[in-house]
């Protein structure tokens, strides 16, 4: 390899680096869900990083009548490395229904996801990068999306799908209850797009958290997710 050449690995390799120093150890997000424009849940999550190791915890409580279907909770464990986060767990729970838990084990030393839908094990191969329900959102702290378009393989934790995206803006002004923030906008761009529309507005100036998200139902229903408050460490 050519001096040349060094410097430059050497330089991308402190620019990676540096991404993740700058990213922050605590985040507490709240939000406002609606369904159809209507109030339906509260969502609170939690992004703790401790030495190199990271938890994530999102809560959904339903309010009113939506009370009755108990709290979504999902979890995602893992490694914080110069690449950003590297999922090793994750579980998404439904109430007490442990018929509608799911269970995911990342063994990157075989490369294998291992996933637990209603007691059966699907395993399938593990893709480079592939981030959880949970992680993937946070994973933009490290590496922020670039250019006109962005593709990231995430299990949902039924199986393992690449979600790919526009980029459609990256400097939108949004105003939300939690304030008035610089924001990208993000729609989906996969087959699936017509079916569920996925759209994500990144905080730009708040290490690219999510501000906003919408998305499609399985029954067509419109849901929002709007930021309330926010907390950064």
């Amino acid at each position: 390899m050519s001096i040349s050449s060094m410097r430059t690995l050497s330089l991308l390799l402190l620019c990676v680096s540096g991404m993740a120093v700058a990213a922050p150890k605590q985040v507490q997000l709240t939000y406002e869900a609606t369904r159809n424009g209507q109030p339906f849940a509260k969502v609170t999550e939690t992004y703790r990083q401790e030495g190199n190791r990271y938890r994530i915890e999102s809560v959904t409580k339903g309010v009113g009548v939506y009370a009755l279907f108990g709290e979504r909770r999902l979890t995602s464990e893992g490694e914080v490395t110069a690449q950003g986060l590297k999922p090793a767990h994750f579980e998404l729970h439904q109430g007490d229904n442990e018929k509608r838990s799911l269970y995911t084990d990342f063994d990157w030393g075989a490369n294998q996801l291992k996933m637990k839908v209603k007691g059966k094990l699907n395993t399938v191969p593990l893709e480079a990068g592939a981030q959880d329900l949970s992680s993937f959102v946070y994973q933009f702290m490290f590496v922020p999306p670039a250019g006109n378009e962005l593709k990231l393989p995430v299990t949902t934790g039924k199986k393992l799908r690449t979600y790919h995206y526009n980029i459609d803006a990256k400097d939108e002004a949004l105003e939300t209850a939690a304030g008035k923030f610089k924001v990208m906008h993000l729609s989906e761009a996969g087959p699936d797009a017509d079916e569920d529309g996925k759209e994500l507005w990144l905080g730009t100036e708040q290490h690219y958290l999510p501000v906003k998200l919408m998305m499609l139902d399985d029954k067509g229903s419109k849901i929002e997710q709007v930021l309330t408050s926010i907390n950064v460490e």
